[in-house]
């Protein structure tokens, strides 16, 4: 199961979306269709909190590694969760690197 809470971020029209549980199986299309449904109401998300995600199969990395090259900031706390995140950043986007960690 995952639950996405969005919550407005810095500016009026983005959103920081904060995930819990697993983000993989079905779980993935789910975030995948609350990131496309942001788009069609015109608002950006800013920062994605992986810091209640316990895990991330290969279609959720692969989809977090799209939303990061959109440009969402990806926030994650422990050596796993970290550790995903950190080989997405390897591949590189163009503009600056936004990659944030927190440590428990």
């Amino acid at each position: 199961m995952l639950k996405i809470t969005g919550q407005r971020d810095a500016s009026p029209d983005s959103i920081l979306l904060i995930l819990e549980g697993k983000l993989a199986g079905p779980w993935v299309e789910e975030l995948n269709s609350y990131w496309s449904q942001m788009s069609v109401i015109q608002q950006s998300c800013t920062a994605i909190d992986l810091t209640g995600v316990t895990f991330i199969d290969s279609d959720g990395k692969a989809l977090l590694t799209r939303l990061w090259q959109q440009g969402a900031d990806l926030r994650a706390a422990g050596c796993l969760t970290r550790c995903i995140i950190e080989e997405i950043a390897k591949a590189g986007r163009v503009g600056s690197s936004r990659l944030s960690r927190k440590d428990k």
